[in-house]
């Protein structure tokens, strides 16, 4: 059995207060608190690829001692559970303290490399940051931070993962849309791993309280734990740190660019400083391409975290962090050296995704731009779905073509019978509609003409890179319908194929299908509320 450590309780300095109640907390970056007894802990699923990482035998998994641990009802030895002090800025405002309101840290645990990964509980109870909530989570926000964390991990996208989904035996009250129809509903627990879940929102609230020795301390102990290749006595590892967490950031933004994904509520504590996707609260996936749009009935009038916009609320996060980190530096160069490098990041590593979505060997500056430009104004004029439309793009073939042969065959009857599949009413596409697409095909099918690449590896390229199988939201609604009946089944066969996102499984073509109308407009099949 794994022996837990605690460097951040042990780190760093914690809260003098030991009564579990809400209040601010300062001259601290974490409070001691234990998660709350549950009745009838059972694990219904847990990732075998992440126990097997942290050395938890599989056949443990399922025994009443794993539910009673990470249902929160027994701490190993070495576990100091604690919830985390931090800020943030919500939807573009300073909220102040906010903190590890629903989730408790048990500790960390040696993974098979050798490296400390923190294990945390989400909806384990009431913490100093709970504020008026009551720090519990129900079935099927669970279930959709369950199956995200690894879906995303299997697509390639940096993000902090999920070992196990215990349901407590406890019912929940949840007002789901904020609409005054409260009901009650499953509860239930995440356990997440990272190797930190220290976020921007941790280093800002610091330094917005003048806490500038604890700041630093974080700081040193963050790079020292978490950024170990980076040399904690030269005079510029802070203005290094700042670089690396700008560039790592751009990257996780340009897969979620490249699979779909929508955050929907990328305020600062959700930022983690090391750069991967944390916190699956109201998330979406792109099913109709629509560059505004967002999962979150909270940001519907303004739409300021939709699919489109990611990239610059990013820049604009990482602003806050630099703003957080200045006393530290006292410089403005390094800082903005490190948003300029966001930005030239993002750029290049953007074009190269774009690139090898669309089976380009490189992205051509002197043609692409406007091939991508007008791309992205065709995906919008109709109701076009993203992940099935790049994969029909795939099994187009071109051999024996030339460029000037291009303008005669691809017509709009070519078109429409090649794009079929990813249209969402076909009735919808007009000629209009379908002389702009051919229009942008042929520019399209010329270019890869002149890349001169074979339909094979080009299909065998775009196929790593454009999934088959993503987390739609149906998908997880569908799961979450039968967990609430006691049937994890569901949850279980997504969790297995959202392991292998980019082929064709047997037998899993329901799988690969659009939204269907009958989710269009249903709770949990397109918005989605900040409400657990």
């Amino acid at each position: 059995m794994q022996n837990f450590e605690s460097r951040f309780v042990n780190s760093l300095p914690g809260d003098s207060e030991v009564r579990n109640r809400s209040r601010q907390v300062h001259g601290a970056c974490y409070s001691l608190v234990d998660p709350t007894q549950v009745c009838d802990p059972v694990v219904v699923a847990f990732s075998s690829e992440m126990a097997s990482w942290l050395d938890f035998d599989s056949d443990w998994m399922v025994t009443k001692q794993a539910a009673a641990v990470f249902g929160g009802n027994v701490l190993l030895k070495g576990m100091k559970p604690y919830a985390a002090c931090y800020g943030g800025h919500q939807f573009g405002n300073w909220a102040g303290q906010l903190g590890d309101g629903r989730v408790i840290n048990l500790g960390e645990a040696a993974a098979a490399d050798g490296q400390l990964w923190t294990l945390q509980l989400k909806g384990a109870g009431p913490t100093p940051y709970s504020r008026s909530g009551d720090g519990l989570a129900v079935l099927r926000s669970s279930v959709r931070e369950f199956l995200c964390s690894e879906a995303m991990h299997y697509l390639g996208v940096p993000t902090t993962r999920a070992l196990s989904l215990v349901v407590t035996g406890e019912q929940v009250t949840r007002d789901m849309f904020y609409d005054g129809r409260p009901r009650q509903e499953p509860g239930a627990i995440v356990c997440r791993v990272a190797p930190t879940f220290v976020r921007f929102g941790n280093f800002e609230l610091l330094s917005q309280r003048k806490e500038l020795e604890i700041l630093r301390q974080l700081a040193e102990f963050t790079i020292k734990n978490n950024y170990p290749h980076l040399d904690l006595s030269s005079p510029t590892v802070f203005a290094d740190w700042f670089m690396e967490i700008c560039q790592r950031t751009a990257e996780m933004i340009v897969h979620w660019m490249r699979v779909g994904f929508v955050h929907g509520v990328m305020n600062t504590d959700n930022m983690s400083i090391l750069g991967q996707t944390i916190d699956y609260g109201p998330y979406g996936w792109l099913e109709g391409y629509d560059s505004d749009w967002t999962p979150n009935t909270t940001d519907a009038s303004h739409h300021r975290y939709a699919f489109g916009k990611q990239p610059q609320i990013a820049h604009w996060n990482l602003l806050q962090l630099a703003n957080a980190l200045w006393p530290l530096l006292e410089q403005e160069a390094p800082l903005q050296a490190g948003l300029d490098r966001y930005v030239d990041c993002f750029k290049s590593s953007y074009q190269t995704m774009i690139a090898s979505k669309l089976g380009l060997r490189a992205f051509d500056e002197a043609t692409d731009g406007t091939l991508i430009e007008k791309l992205d104004q065709v995906l919008q004029l109709v109701e076009t779905d993203m992940t099935l439309f790049y994969r029909s793009l795939g099994r187009i073939e071109i051999e024996g073509m030339s460029e000037e042969q291009i303008c005669e065959r691809v017509t709009t009857e070519w078109v429409k019978n090649h794009l079929s599949e990813a249209y969402y009413d076909a009735s919808q596409v007009s000629e209009k509609i379908l002389l702009q697409t051919r229009d942008w095909m042929q520019l399209y099918l010329q270019r890869l003409i002149r890349d001169g690449q074979r339909n094979e590896d080009r299909a065998t390229q775009m196929d790593l890179v454009n999934p088959i199988y993503v987390l739609r939201n149906y998908l997880a609604q569908q799961a979450i319908d039968l967990a609430e009946q006691g049937d994890y089944s569901e949850v279980n066969k997504l969790l297995q194929l959202l392991k292998d996102p980019y082929h064709v499984q047997p037998n899993r073509e329901a799988y690969m299908q659009k939204r269907p109308e009958w989710a269009r407009h249903r709770a949990g099949c397109s918005m989605l509320s900040c409400s657990s």
